[in-house]
């Protein structure tokens, strides 16, 4: 008995399945790079009016001949603007740190709401089977044949400017692709012996799709809300830079690039490049984070 106990005492610790992500995820430095990059991009935003040199949407500290200084200039009354200003006067820095705000917001929350209903209805259609799985993918299909941009266009046009009318289009154009995905992840394990066990103990449908089928298709959606993020937040500045975005009171890194375009030409270059460098490093950061999730979670790469 004291020989099995002492053998216990020194048996090495099991690896948990978090642990071994952990692990597995440090082993990429590219990956690293890109998690300590969001991880920065995303304190400034949580931040920004702590942070920002000025708010650059009150009126009372903006100042119309301050408008289109280069980086490195002073103000009138003395202001430092290291990345320049905009042609209202705006501190370029100040309006990168409110434009993250509003990106990773629209970005963020359409993925999580659009996850939330595709994943529901993929995994609904993969369980129920039969009409219902008909109608829901026929819908998919239907949804993912139209480009997204074309979509979501169609959408503001109806809706018109607004955050909220941004995330709902968004949502629209997004939700197909998480239903798709979970579909094919819940086919797979909709045939295991858990899932038969749970409807011999006569649990509900319900039950058994959300307690029980769900957390082990996760992985692969996780993959998909992260690089989803980064889709939806490219959509977002295209949307603002065509015009049907998000209000000029309501600055997203998009906008504060289609304030400089016109500008571009005249020399006045770091009104649109330096919002444009931030949604570089913002998008590039996310995709870098969710390509070493995909190779974290495959389970083919630990079979």
């Amino acid at each position: 008995m004291a020989s099995s106990t002492s053998a216990l005492a020194i048996r090495p610790d099991i690896e948990t399945p978090l642990r071994r992500i952990v692990r597995e995820f440090a082993t990429s430095r590219m990956a690293m790079a890109g998690l300590v990059l969001l991880v920065l991009i995303v304190a400034i935003a949580l931040f920004a009016p702590v942070l920002a040199p000025q708010n650059p949407y009150d009126l009372n500290q903006i100042d119309i001949m301050d408008g289109r200084l280069p980086p490195g200039s002073h103000s009138l009354s003395g202001q430092l603007f290291v990345l320049g200003t905009d042609d209202q006067g705006r501190d370029m820095l100040s309006g990168i740190m409110y434009g993250l705000r509003i990106s990773l917001s629209v970005g963020v929350a359409s993925a999580l709401v659009a996850a939330m209903i595709g994943a529901s209805l993929g995994l609904i259609a993969a369980y129920a089977g039969g009409r219902i799985e008909s109608a829901i993918m026929r819908l998919v299909d239907l949804q993912l044949s139209f480009p997204s941009i074309l979509v979501a266009l169609m959408i503001l046009a109806f809706l018109g400017k607004g955050v909220v009318n941004v995330v709902i289009a968004l949502i629209i154009v997004e939700w197909a692709t998480y239903a798709r995905t979970a579909r094919a992840t819940a086919l797979v394990e909709r045939r295991k012996e858990y899932i038969e066990a749970a409807e011999c103990l006569a649990l509900s449908s319900r039950r058994v799709i959300f307690r029980h089928l769900l957390p082990n298709c996760l992985p692969p959606l996780i993959v998909i809300a992260t690089v989803q993020v980064a889709r939806a937040i490219a959509l977002e500045a295209t949307l603002s830079f065509l015009g049907l975005g998000v209000p000029v009171t309501e600055p997203s890194l998009g906008l504060l690039i289609a304030n400089g375009y016109q500008y571009m030409l005249s020399g006045k270059f770091w009104i649109s490049f330096y919002p444009g460098i931030a949604l570089l490093i913002a998008i590039v950061s996310i995709n870098l984070v969710g390509d070493q999730l995909r190779d974290v979670l495959n389970p083919r790469a630990h079979s």
